[in-house]
Formats: C-alpha cells, structure tokens, sequence
C-alpha cells in the first residue's frame, strides 16, 4: 500500500507542469524555439518581442534587446530542456528560470504531458 502511494507520488511529480522563462535576442529566438520543440523538451513556447533587459555583467551596468520565452514543460523534462538551452543558448550564462504550475486545466495537464517526452 506505501509504496502504491510512493508510486503515485512519482508519477505527480513527474507530471508536474511548469513554466520556464528564458531571455534571447530576438533574431535567434523562432531558430532557438524549434530546436526546444523538435527535442520534445517542451510542449509550447510564447515568444514575446521587444524586452530590454537590463543587468549586471562583467562588473558594469549592460543592456540588451531580447526576446523573453515563455516555456511550458513538466517537470520530468526539466532536466533535458535546461542542457539543451546551455547547449544551443547564444550567452554564456543563459537566464533558466522555472516555476511549478500551481492550477492548470486538466485537458491543458494531458495535451502537456503527451507533447512534452522524456
């Protein structure tokens, strides 16, 4: 019986939906999406134009026009989705931020979970 729930427990983290923002210039950005998707690392990616980002870099105040991706995953994925970002990311230090998804509709949870693969 504990270890049916252990098992249960499992698979709910596995399935745990999460966004995952990342910034990139704009230009690479639709190159970069596909690369992401083509992987099945992640299920859909918004890619929202036009963010200056402002931030420490080598000891100076830097700025950049980018693009910020919005990036549905679960968290299973997480993992390949992070070293597929370091491996294909423009920067040196890329920004790979993710947050697990409180309340998702159940049929958004399962279109999810069978777009994203491990």
């Amino acid at each position: 019986m504990f270890s049916d729930f252990v098992d249960f427990l499992k698979k709910y983290m596995n399935n745990t939906a999460m966004v995952v923002f990342v910034t990139i210039p704009q230009k690479k950005a639709k190159t970069f999406v596909k690369a992401l998707l083509e992987e099945r690392a992640c299920a859909c990616v918004n890619i929202l134009k036009g963010v200056e980002s402002f931030f420490w870099w080598q000891g100076k105040i830097d700025s950049q026009e980018e693009a910020l991706l919005i990036i549905k995953t679960k968290q299973s994925a997480y993992s390949k989705l992070k070293k597929i970002i370091k491996l294909n990311h423009p920067y040196d230090l890329p920004e790979i931020i993710g947050f697990k998804i409180d309340k998702i509709d159940s049929e958004y949870q399962k279109w999810l979970n069978k777009e994203t693969n491990v």
